[in-house]
């Protein structure tokens, strides 16, 4: 069985030593694992600037690099879902300290100081680490330090790691209405149809893989009869490279190439406009 490359890091000339008997390669490391210190940095198809973005890595979260290349690149595997593709060596950081709370706001800013009338220094999305220390308040809004001090978030855009997971996922889901298509994204500033999902299941405390493909294999339950069975709110119903999240039984929340944001409509228009184009919807999974 050939692996899939998209989740395993092997190539001709050099592969993760975890695959050693599962493929062959010229050479077999371990790798280093190092943190995303960038807001987000794409994760491309090759090492270039104009390469594809197949996905992206946010703030705070592992890579492992297998090369370090001198122009600048890094040949990775994310382990939040085991993506492998190439990023910017610069959007790279140590490990360590290990992060201790998470943003839950879509999107937030940090600032220098504990004050929101400062320019922000750069701004964050949901999903991404960080390592907090002290706390802070100023005119009623309350702020947590960076660990290292460089700056501050707002206190009530952030959670500790160790607090519930959101309940609803759809509900999460909904909050990235309007936000930008962005094919690779997986971020509060914009995303993809499986990038949609796999965030929102993610702040309810659900991992699942990155691509429409995998998501269709992997997450959760068929529901029997497909797009003719019992339907509910939860349920993503897919097509041949699509993705989208029932609100309830008729309407469908997604990130939609065509209206290039993030939308919800009746589910009755979205298959009509698909079967326009020769695609039935293929399966319905209930996470």
């Amino acid at each position: 069985m050939t692996l899939d490359p998209r989740m395993h890091a092997y190539r001709p000339d050099l592969a993760d030593i975890r695959l050693q008997a599962q493929v062959e390669a010229a050479r077999f490391v371990e790798g280093e694992r190092r943190r995303v210190a960038a807001p987000t940095t794409p994760i491309r198809s090759a090492p270039r600037s104009d390469a594809s973005i197949n996905s992206e890595a946010l703030r705070g979260e592992v890579v492992r690099v297998f090369e370090a290349t001198a122009e600048g690149w890094a040949w990775i595997q994310l382990e939040t879902d085991s993506y492998v593709g190439f990023v910017s060596s610069d959007a790279l950081g140590p490990v360590d300290p290990a992060p201790t709370h998470r943003v839950t706001a879509l999107r937030t800013f940090v600032y220098p100081v504990a004050d929101l009338k400062f320019p922000p220094v750069t701004a964050l999305s949901i999903g991404s680490l960080l390592t907090l220390g002290g706390e802070a308040e100023t005119r009623g809004t309350r702020y947590r330090w960076l660990g290292d001090g460089s700056g501050t978030v707002i206190a009530r855009h952030v959670a500790a790691l160790d607090e519930a997971a959101a309940p609803d996922y759809v509900a999460v889901a909904e909050r990235f209405l309007e936000t930008p298509y962005l094919w690779g994204g997986r971020s509060g500033f914009g995303l993809d149809c499986s990038g949609l999902v796999q965030v929102a299941l993610a702040e309810a405390g659900v991992r699942v893989p990155r691509d429409t493909d995998q998501q269709e294999q992997a997450i959760g339950s068929r529901v029997e009869k497909g797009i003719d069975g019992s339907l509910r709110r939860g349920d993503l119903v897919f097509w041949k490279g699509h993705v989208g999240i029932l609100r309830d039984s008729e309407t469908l929340l997604h990130a939609s190439g065509l209206q290039m944001v993030v939308v919800s409509e009746p589910l009755a228009d979205v298959l009509g406009r698909y079967a326009g184009i020769g695609l039935v919807a293929t399966t319905v999974r209930r996470p």
